[in-house]
């Protein structure tokens, strides 16, 4: 194998997603600096040579059945990483590296989720916008347990991915265990495209614009420039940033994008390599700040890149954080293609921190504005293998009461227990939706009212964190 260091990627995004999506900037790193009294090369001594070819030789000669050899080395490879202790540092074979690699750049196949491993388990970091995964209600911190009946425990996160991926149209069932909630869920997904449009620009009422970040990809620097100037061309008297739901990208479209927002010289963040003293990196912009002001909006999978545009926002611009507390990645990885096979090595290579020099790994950032949305927000797909009637308790009434609710039909309660109420409230829904008026809740009802609460969640008005943004621009707009 003959890893070689490209011009390095630096990446601040999650280690992988079920559709591959990792994005990259190119830059020269120190990272081939030696520690002291050890090779900058990292080869083996002859003795440990002698060792891994003797365990080799042992399995070739001894197991009870032949195994190629390839996979035995990649699966030594593979436990080396294992060793790390680190869900973002990993090896991919020569099909992975490539998908990789292509979904830098532009559209992939897939669910769009970013996942990562947390103690061990496939753990969702943010579906991304407009995607199966989203559209199927998967959330942040989800855990997912089986992929089409087999288990994931004891799989490393490649070997998940995998299993998570399939071609365009065909469909995947997962098993999925979120936090506070009983029962494991229960996800049918029809594999599709994504696209990789990350930069959704809007003006609200009172002039205050909206731009959506989905993530920070090579290309949406200038997307979101052009946004931005279309906005302020239009009289923006504030602008709203949202990151929520954005797994991160590349460091240097990040800081780029964070500039215009900061004073020339002042600090975006920190990023400490081993044996090497911090590097402050510093805004490039102007030597005023922006003339209205700005909010940004964050949740749980707001990660990595979306972490380091609100603390340098937050900390080096007096920005204020809106929403939730955020995911909590400080940590930057480069990549490392194998010039003869083509597999390729990510690797963690340093961690960042705030402009005050705060380490938020696996702790995340605050909000200044704390916001939750609505129950309704988080509620459970339906299950469609059972009957919701009349005098039922369980998990999934109260799953469906809170999703009634959130429709706005009234309800005597919304403990699980399936009350008369609830069932005049399911009468009613079925009525205007012209399905057979029976009360109970059949697949195609479920069908409906999952459909009928996501067309609820994407309506603005509805959206808490981003009228609670909204409101504090307003409070800051000059009369």
């Amino acid at each position: 194998m003959n890893f070689k260091g490209r011009t390095v990627a630096l990446i601040v995004g999650i280690t992988i997603t079920v559709s591959s999506l990792v994005t990259m900037a190119i830059m020269d790193l120190p990272i081939f600096a030696s520690s002291a009294g050890q090779p900058s090369s990292g080869s083996l001594t002859v003795k440990e040579q002698q060792k891994v070819n003797a365990v080799l030789q042992v399995i070739q000669k001894h197991y009870f059945k032949e195994i190629e050899r390839t996979k035995l080395i990649d699966g030594a490879i593979n436990g080396i990483f294992t060793a790390l202790d680190d869900p973002y540092s990993t090896y991919m074979q020569r099909d992975e590296a490539e998908n990789f690699n292509v979904s830098v750049e532009g559209g992939f196949t897939g669910i769009g989720a970013e996942v990562s491993m947390e103690d061990g388990k496939v753990t969702i970091v943010s579906p991304i916008k407009d995607t199966p995964a989203e559209r199927a209600g998967l959330k942040p911190k989800d855990v997912l347990l089986t992929v089409d009946g087999v288990t994931l425990e004891g799989l490393n996160l490649n070997q998940a991915v995998d299993k998570i991926r399939g071609p365009r149209g065909s469909k995947v069932k997962l098993e999925v265990k979120r936090p506070g909630v009983e029962q494991v869920m229960t996800f049918e997904i029809t594999r599709d495209k994504v696209d990789l449009e990350t930069v959704f620009p809007t003006m609200l009422n009172d002039k205050i614009g909206y731009i959506e970040i989905r993530q920070f990809s090579t290309n949406t620097y200038e997307h979101f420039i052009t946004a931005l100037d279309g906005l302020e061309k239009k009289g923006m008297k504030g602008l709203i940033l949202d990151v929520r739901n954005n797994p991160g990208g590349v460091l240097d479209i990040v800081e780029k994008m964070t500039s215009p927002f900061i004073q020339k010289g002042k600090p975006l963040l920190q990023v400490e390599y081993r044996d090497q003293p911090r590097e402050v990196h510093k805004s490039k912009g102007t030597d005023q700040q922006k003339p209205y002001p700005i909010a940004i909006l964050t949740n749980k999978g707001s990660a990595s890149a979306s972490e380091i545009m609100a603390s340098a926002l937050q900390e080096s611009a007096g920005v204020k954080i809106v929403g939730e507390h955020t995911f909590g990645k400080g940590t930057v990885q480069t990549s490392f293609p194998d010039q003869e096979d083509g597999s390729l090595i990510k690797i963690t290579i340093a961690k960042w921190l705030t402009p005050n020099g705060n380490w938020i790994h696996q702790k995340g950032i605050e909000p200044d504005v704390p916001v939750a949305q609505p129950d309704y927000f988080n509620a459970a797909p339906i299950a469609k293998d059972k009957l919701l009637k009349k005098d039922m308790n369980a998990a999934d009434v109260k799953n469906l009461q809170v999703i009634l609710s959130g429709l706005g039909y009234k309800l005597d309660r919304k403990d699980g227990y399936f009350s008369a109420s609830t069932e005049q409230a399911v009468k009613a829904f079925q009525k205007e939706k012209k399905l057979a008026v029976t009360g109970q809740v059949d697949s195609k009802t479920a069908e409906q009212l999952e459909l009928s609460i996501v067309e609820v969640m994407r309506d603005k008005k509805n959206d808490a964190q981003l009228n609670a943004a909204i409101k504090t621009i307003q409070k800051e707009i000059q009369p």
